[in-house]
């Protein structure tokens, strides 16, 4: 199984943005979590950031026939952009929406997820470790 891991604006900023709210673990380390875990259940990863949403509408459009499963953290585009959602549809990809913070708990426009009408699942709040269960149900792995 081939998975897609695409992450949104500013998730670069990890450990540095706001840790109280997102963690301090680095970009590069989840990265590297991501990779491992990959390891451990027996599928390719390869993961992908981008803070330009065009960006990220090319890299989903890219997956189409090439990756089984898309786990997708769309940052702040999450709450805004159709684009990303018409990509996510247009592949039909199956794909798992993730938040490292509660959204549903936080100000009332992050309720809003335009792309989880394209999702299978949306995880929410569980840290860094909601991309490996969002790589765990892809995969069909118990958890």
């Amino acid at each position: 199984m081939r998975i897609k891991v695409i992450n949104g604006p500013n998730l670069n900023m990890l450990g540095v943005r706001e840790p109280d709210i997102y963690g301090r673990t680095t970009y590069s380390d989840l990265v590297e979590l991501i990779k491992e875990h990959a390891l451990k259940i027996g599928v390719s990863v390869d993961v992908f950031q981008s803070n330009h949403e065009g960006d990220l509408v090319d890299e989903i459009q890219a997956c189409y026939g090439l990756v089984d499963g898309i786990v997708i953290n769309p940052g702040a585009y999450t709450h805004t952009s159709v684009a990303i959602l018409d990509a996510l549809k247009a592949v039909s990809i199956p794909a798992v929406e993730v938040h490292i913070s509660d959204v549903d708990s936080r100000e009332e426009f992050r309720k809003i997820s335009y792309v989880r009408a394209a999702c299978q699942k949306t995880i929410s709040g569980h840290g860094v470790k909601g991309y490996l269960e969002a790589m765990d149900f892809l995969a069909g792995v118990d958890q």
